[in-house]
Formats: C-alpha cells, structure tokens, sequence
C-alpha cells in the first residue's frame, strides 16, 4: 500500500503559483501518493509558526514563495531547526533577477495575482461552464451566473463557452421533448436564465446537416420542419410561462448573440 505524504505550500499570496509548480513536479512521481496542503497569505512571524507547526507534526515537506526576505529565511531556519524538508521557489529567482536587472526586487506580496486576479477568474468560469454543459450537473445550477436554455442547435454550448472567457459562469440546459426538464432550473431566479429562439428554417438547415455528417437519414423527425416548428413553439410557450428574458440567435454571431445576452441580464 502507497504511503501518502503530505507537501505543505507555503504563500504570501494565494499560492496557485507554488501549487502548479509543485503539481507539474509530481506528475514525475505518479507512484508516489501526495496530499497538498496550500496555507495562503502568510505573512507574518506568527503565520509561518503555526502553519510549521502543522507540517511537524505531519512530516510535511514545505515548499513556500515568500518575497519577504526576512520570512523567508524565518522558514528555512525553522524548518532546518525542526528537521523539515524544505524548497524556496522564489528567493533563488529574485536573487538572480536582481543581478540580472542591477536592482532590488520589491518584495511586495501578491504583485503577481493582483495583476492576473481577472484571469483565474476566467479560468475558474472555464472550467465550471465545461463542468455544466448540457445540463450534466444541474445540481451546481445555483451557481451559475447565467443559464441559457434552449433546443438542440440553438448554440448553447459556443455561447457557453464565449461567455466564460468573459469571467461569467455559465450553465446550459437542453430542452428534449418528452423530457420534463430539471426541477433545480425551475427553481432559479428567473433573472439569471435566457431562453434561446431560432427560426425552423435556420434550425431545420443546421439540424440537417448535423444529421448528414453523422452519415444519417437528415430527413427524420429531428429535422422535420413541422416537427422543429412545434418543439421552437411549445420552447417560446415555456419561456414565457417561466417569465425568462429570451434571445433570437439566428444569423448572430456568437458575439453579438453573448452581448445580447448580458444586456438582457442587466449585466451589462
């Protein structure tokens, strides 16, 4: 049986420097179990005690980026002192910027996040608007910041994903005929869902050339324009009765769709 070791990050920010760093590392190391435990904003004497404190007691290896150079060198002494594994990510860097550059670094914690603060926010609706692509996880519903309902090829997941590059979590949830749709969208707040319309025409012209390029008949139901007809009206039907705010995605770019979509939302 693996033992699993414990590796505490240490940061004076919020430590997804040293916790991507340290996760590249291991992945050298897939025989060997982990357990990463970031502690982040320390900064200050008593911070770095106690949270050494919790590593002796678990053995830990410490691997800290700390720009102060008086804590940093508080946690390499202490942890030599306790006989603790340890690794500074930032001081050797800083050292040879500051011969390659002739100054002194600023030593001002969490330069780096504040300048970059938008783009974890971005990677963070990224990966929670992949997570929640048609419908597979209506549960987390509630924290989306935007849920686009609509029929198949309504451009739901591109508009998904445009907006989340814009910082916005985003949710979408398919409506199928016959399928009731999931209780936890009825229970939102209407204000934070759009429904999306299209013209049959447009829509059976998509439906129809998925079909044929998955080597299908494109003249079933599912491109049928009667058929496409009933389902976009019994969808507006629904939305009205949800009291959604609803946007026409035909000929839009998904730019143009994804703006009329925050105005809608008064997000914009």
């Amino acid at each position: 049986m693996t033992l699993i070791q414990t590796v505490f990050l240490l940061s004076d920010a919020t430590g997804e420097t040293a916790e991507k760093i340290v996760s590249a590392a291991l992945t050298q190391f897939q025989q060997q179990g982990a357990r990463l435990k970031r502690i982040s904003n320390v900064r200050s004497k008593n911070q770095v005690y106690e949270a050494l404190d919790l590593a002796a007691k678990q053995r830990a290896m410490v691997i800290y980026t700390i720009v102060n150079r008086e804590l940093s060198r508080l946690v390499h002494d202490e942890c030599e002192a306790i006989g603790l594994t340890s690794f500074d990510i930032m001081t050797p860097l800083l050292v040879r910027f500051s011969e390659f550059f002739g100054i002194s670094p600023n030593e001002i914690p969490g330069l780096l996040h504040g300048v970059d603060e938008g783009y974890f926010r971005r990677i963070e609706a990224i990966e929670f608007t992949v997570r929640n692509d048609d419908g597979q996880e209506t549960r987390f519903l509630n924290n989306a910041d935007i849920v686009l309902v609509g029929v198949s090829r309504t451009s739901k997941t591109p508009l998904s994903i445009y907006l989340s590059h814009r910082g916005w979590k985003v949710a979408n949830i398919p409506l199928v005929s016959g399928i009731a749709p999931p209780p936890e969208l009825l229970a939102l707040d209407h204000n934070r869902v759009v429904g999306l319309l299209i013209k049959p025409e447009r829509l059976v012209e998509l439906r129809a050339a998925r079909l044929k390029n998955l080597g299908q008949d494109p003249r079933k139901a599912y491109a049928d324009f009667e058929e496409v007809e009933e389902e976009l009206k019994a969808a507006r039907r629904f939305f009205r009765n949800q009291k959604w705010a609803t946007v026409d995605v035909t000929g839009k770019a998904v730019e143009e769709t994804a703006n009329e979509v925050l105005v809608k939302l008064k997000l914009k």
